[in-house]
């Protein structure tokens, strides 16, 4: 499948393998220790309005360690009697519900299919959980999200019986299972690195599509659509809710609306992003929507880039994680204390919230995998964490000259103007790697494929 500019799109990888998923659970059940139990609860269905549903997305910590992807659903690993066995409760085959709903794959299917002991019926799960919760001591369980599993975990862990008294048995502590399981997948192996490079080559064709097409006048949700069309005709969804902000509303973060005319001579910002099998891309270009940028547009653009360099520039192992948002803040703090923008004088008190801050509010990075903002601690005992092989981070840095802003006076020559550039970066042995290379960002670049439809 090719993307009309050469990016060819049809070799889709294969999620991790049965194996690399069952060795998944082997480390996560060596680092919860013996007589312990891991419990695992899918995402609940969410109901949008009367009896519509939100498409369902699978909780990413069942993604990864089971790959189920369908809801009402919950894990369980055991590590009791130096064994460890692993138990997925499932709804079973139902013709009558499978008519409205579609064809489940049944208990025989899951245990052929998932790297899994054993598939019991949701129906049955009350009396087995409590049975494997007998037998451990240390339960590490997530409370929240199925308030079945709560009670059943809560009542085992209060009991008070005479056979307990004598022996001892059942479940004394209830452990918060993230840290151990963010710490996993905070290094992505081979195969998820491949799920993620597929799907930063799809965001980047649906970038480029939206630049080749656009055109003065344009809403901002036609852009989003050839976008998300994109992601769907490549056989990905979004990773999250996209972002499309013409003139102005750029200078807004999380601006969601995507409903305004983006108008001749605006720049556009596109944050958006798609997934393959739960492996999230995360893409942010602006771009003038006429085709060209204007003389202060273009100064502004070519700080962002050249500070957005500077933090992939220092994207390599053993650099502090601060390394790259320090890297972007000091190259954006002198861009702007030469435009007088900011007043300094130093360049240390430009890079000072008080000053840089008031332009650029954000940090620059944050961790990709499963989820966009995914798991894994920032600074542990409170010190930047070292980047290391295998970790995938956003290098995203941006500036924004809001007209709306009433805490400050902005100069009409600025005014308006909001520039964000995110590619995903991999760290690897001895550099980086950008995983979203493929998406243009240099003003030449962008110059010559805006409005040039193919």
């Amino acid at each position: 499948m090719l993307d009309g500019h050469g990016l060819d799109l049809s070799n889709i990888p294969d999620p991790s393998s049965v194996e690399e998923r069952s060795s998944r659970q082997a480390n996560i059940g060596q680092l919860c220790g013996e007589d312990s139990l891991l419990i695992i609860v899918n995402n609940p269905e969410a109901t949008r309005s009367a009896d519509v549903e939100y498409p369902y997305r699978a909780s990413s910590d069942m993604l990864y360690f089971v790959g189920w992807e369908r809801p009402d659903a919950v894990y369980c690993l055991a590590n009791t009697s130096g064994e460890l066995n692993s138990i997925l409760f499932i709804p079973p085959r139902d013709v009558l519900k499978e008519t409205w709903t579609g064809i489940r794959l049944g208990l025989d299917g899951a245990e052929k299919q998932f790297p899994i002991d054993r598939a019991v019926s949701i129906d049955e799960m009350s009396t087995v959980l409590r049975t494997l919760l007998d037998d451990c001591t240390n339960v590490f369980h997530q409370r929240g999200l199925l308030s079945e599993v709560d009670d059943i975990v809560d009542k085992a862990l209060l009991e008070t019986s005479r056979t307990r008294q004598r022996t001892g048995s059942g479940p004394a502590n209830l452990c918060d299972p993230r840290p151990l399981v963010s710490e996993l997948r905070l290094f992505k192996s081979e195969s998820e690195l491949e799920l993620m490079r597929h799907s930063c080559k799809i965001a980047s064709a649906a970038h480029i599509k939206a630049m080749r097409n656009a055109s003065a006048g344009m809403a901002e949700f036609q852009l989003q659509a050839i976008i998300e069309g994109c992601f769907v005709y490549n056989g990905s969804q979004w990773s999250y809710p996209s972002i499309v902000g013409g003139g102005d509303n750029a200078t807004i973060l999380h601006y969601v609306e995507n409903d305004s005319p983006i108008s001749d001579g605006d720049l556009v910002l596109i944050d958006a992003g798609c997934e393959i099998s739960g492996y999230a891309s995360d893409i942010t270009r602006t771009w003038p929507i006429n085709g060209k940028f204007t003389k202060h547009q273009a100064i502004l653009y070519q700080l962002v880039l050249d500070s957005q360099i500077a933090a992939i520039s220092a994207c390599k192992p053993g650099e502090s994680f601060d390394a790259p948002h320090n890297a972007a803040k000091e190259v954006m703090a002198q861009g702007l204390l030469d435009l007088g923008i900011v007043e300094g004088p130093t360049l240390n008190e430009a890079m000072s919230p008080e000053q840089l801050g008031t332009y650029f509010m954000h940090r620059t990075s944050h961790w990709l995998g499963l989820d966009v903002h995914d798991v894994g601690v920032y600074a542990p005992d409170d010190e930047p964490r070292l980047l290391q092989q295998g970790m995938v981070l956003t290098i995203e840095p941006g500036l924004y000259f809001g007209a709306w802003r009433t805490d400050i006076e902005i100069d009409e020559k600025w005014a308006g103007i909001g520039i964000r550039i995110e590619d995903d970066v991999l760290i690897t042995i001895d550099g980086h790697e950008v995983l979203t290379q493929d998406c243009p960002k240099t003003i030449l670049e962008l110059e010559g494929i805006i409005g040039v439809s193919s």
